[in-house]
């Protein structure tokens, strides 16, 4: 299998908030995100037109053994490359956690383990997506 190329930046990062609203105040109000989308209660995601920051609420007491750290995003710009990236990954024999899905917003993504073992998502998010490929054609 041929590498599919670079990524399109590390441009998302998801956190477990065990103060979700307190941590939407402090990356909206106080470092300027926008709400980009709210898919329920217990989740909001930001962004600040280039990159994208997840809150998902923490439902249960913070463990001295863990991270609020949910996972990191790596952004492909085409949709079609996520299932080319997860076939690239797997050949590499790099652990993988899912297979490519789509998501309710129109994204599509895969999760893996790097060599540390934190979670890295490879995802193709339309918004930002959209937003380089109109700042590439200028």
């Amino acid at each position: 299998m041929d590498h599919p190329g670079k990524t399109n930046g590390l441009r998302h990062v998801a956190i477990f908030a065990s103060d979700l609203e307190s941590a939407e105040y402090f990356y909206s109000k106080l470092l300027g995100m926008d709400v980009e989308w709210r898919p329920d209660s217990d989740n909001v995601y930001l962004t600040n037109g280039n990159d994208n920051l997840a809150l998902h609420r923490r439902k249960k007491p913070v463990d001295i053994n863990e991270s609020a750290l949910d996972h990191i995003g790596f952004f492909i710009n085409e949709k079609e490359k996520i299932d080319h990236w997860f076939q690239f990954l797997t050949e590499c024999r790099v652990k993988i956690l899912t297979k490519p899905r789509d998501h309710r917003d129109g994204a599509r993504s895969f999760y893996c383990l790097d060599p540390c073992g934190i979670r890295v998502q490879l995802i193709y998010h339309p918004p930002i997506a959209n937003s380089d490929r109109s700042i590439s054609s200028r």
